[in-house]
């Protein structure tokens, strides 16, 4: 057998078995609202925060129901930061649209694991290691306050 395809037979083999996530999950970073203003252009509404925790859970990832349970928090915080259903509904499409673990994005669902994964629940060993990342981020911005040190450009895969 070739070795390539040894390799790939392994690599099958080894996701079949269930052994888990062969990466680990990146640090969290965020750029705020990715590919949407954080704030109003004009006026004091202000919604990066709500961006900041919905990044989080995009960052983690997990199943397509947590995905939606994210996506309609996002656009909650939304409506009630900028009191406006209509920004609240487009934000949620825009997520809904192009936030998909499917998307080689580096906004997609579950960002922080390197690109493949899915959906897919995180295991024990995968929960901690995600709270503890998640800890030492919070650590430093408990507040889930906007700067631009926070808005750093997301690792690539």
């Amino acid at each position: 057998m070739r070795p390539a395809t040894l390799a790939l037979a392994l690599c099958v083999g080894a996701m079949m078995a269930g052994c888990g996530t062969a990466a680990p999950l990146h640090a969290f970073t965020t750029d705020g609202c990715s590919m949407f203003p954080d704030r109003a252009l004009i006026g004091k509404a202000d919604w990066c925060t709500c961006c900041l925790a919905h990044d989080l859970a995009y960052w983690q990832g997990g199943t397509a129901d947590e995905r939606l349970a994210a996506d309609r928090e996002l656009a909650r915080c939304v409506q009630d930061r900028a009191l406006s259903p209509a920004l609240a509904t487009t934000m949620l499409a825009g997520v809904r649209a192009g936030g998909s673990a499917y998307l080689p994005t580096s906004y997609r669902w579950g960002y922080g694991w390197p690109y493949g994964r899915g959906y897919q629940e995180l295991n024990d060993t995968e929960k901690a290691q995600a709270a503890d990342l998640r800890a030492a981020y919070l650590e430093h911005n408990p507040a889930l306050v906007c700067t631009p040190q926070d808005l750093s450009q997301r690792a690539g895969d």
